[in-house]
């Protein structure tokens, strides 16, 4: 069968246009499908979220058994936003065991997040209670 040079040269740029969009869709399907890497186990929403509630019956009992810290950490309510930062340095450095203190009840909330690769959703994760 003959067909016209015209038909004939539309047929070949359709057929190497459709091979061109089918390979396209063939080569991104395989990328666009694939599933994120699993999170490790203990990693779900629930298990960080029992991690912090650990982490905050800890941090509680610590404050109710040091009223200085828990005095301080109350009195910055009441401060301007932009000198809190300073005055927990400033605490920290007068007072290193308390310091350290808080950052050991804290120590697990922080594992679980850096093993599960976990950032929180709002604030800050670097601030001190």
């Amino acid at each position: 069968m003959f067909l016209p040079t015209s038909i004939r040269g539309r047929l070949i740029v359709g057929a190497i246009g459709a091979g061109a969009v089918a390979g396209t869709l063939l080569a991104t399907a395989g990328t666009a499908a694939a599933d994120p890497p699993p999170r490790p186990a203990n990693c779900t929403a629930a298990d960080i979220a029992g991690v912090a509630a650990g982490v905050a019956a800890s941090l509680s009992t610590y404050l109710y058994t040091h009223p200085d810290v828990n005095g301080f950490y109350t009195g910055l309510q009441d401060q301007p936003k932009d000198q809190i930062r300073d005055n927990v340095q400033n605490y920290f450095n007068a007072n290193p065991q308390e310091q350290a203190d808080l950052e050991n009840i804290r120590q697990p909330l922080a594992d679980a997040r850096q093993r599960c690769q976990w950032t929180p959703l709002l604030g800050d994760s670097s601030a001190t209670p």
